[in-house]
């Protein structure tokens, strides 16, 4: 479901996330550090929400900005967790159980060939970088642009890490001339409030339909 979108506008850009949209469900990560830990998705939750209480900043959203490292953030969890927990080879363990959605992967692809702006927005992790690129082989041929939180200090879903985005597509883009592809409801709402078409990914058929249907609309 998208916004009131202002008449007149053509769309020239997709913008898309990375995790739970090119990729399988990022749930399928927690679960896998679940069996290899031990620790639950809950408990995971939990641990965060006592780091935020106590020093009040969400340790995920810094580690996502780039504010702290991967080591420091894995050890404030382990330090509220019960028993002798250890989240060690926590990211190699995430993305072993993440699969590229082919399938959309070349969705995309398919747009670029048709002259579309292409630009990945992700919600990202410095030291995972390498990880989350090795599942798009194919990123640079068909994504032109690459906006990773943990590289510009924004995250999702702050307004100004869409805009930067648009600026580094270039060519006079605006806003309203993009169409936004992401999982979580909340960031697609930032995008329908900065006038982009905002698709709201549930699974593969159902977004490329949503896509096209704001490419076709003027």
């Amino acid at each position: 479901m998208s916004g009131p979108q202002a008449p007149g506008h053509s769309r020239r850009a997709v913008i898309c996330d990375f995790g739970g949209v090119l990729t399988s469900p990022l749930i399928g990560g927690f679960v896998a550090v679940q069996e290899q830990s031990g620790v639950s998705v809950e408990e995971l939750s939990a641990a965060m929400a006592r780091v935020t209480a106590a020093t009040g900043r969400h340790p995920l959203f810094d580690l996502e900005m780039g504010l702290i490292p991967e080591s420091e953030f894995l050890r404030a969890l382990e330090d509220e967790l019960e028993g002798d927990v250890t989240l060690n080879g926590f990211r190699d363990v995430f993305f072993s159980a993440l699969h590229p959605n082919q399938a959309l992967i070349d969705y995309m692809a398919e747009l670029r060939a048709r002259g579309l702006r292409m630009a990945i927005l992700t919600n990202n992790v410095r030291e995972w970088e390498a990880l989350w690129r090795a599942k798009l082989p194919e990123l640079e041929r068909t994504f032109e642009v690459v906006v990773d939180s943990a590289w510009v200090g924004m995250r999702k879903p702050d307004p100004e890490i869409y805009r930067l985005t648009v600026a580094r597509l270039g060519d006079g883009l605006r806003p309203e001339e993009c169409v936004f592809v992401d999982d979580t409801e909340a960031n697609c709402e930032t995008a329908r409030s900065l006038g982009m078409h905002g698709v709201r990914f549930l699974d593969t058929d159902r977004a490329v339909a949503e896509v096209e249907a704001a490419l076709a609309a003027d």
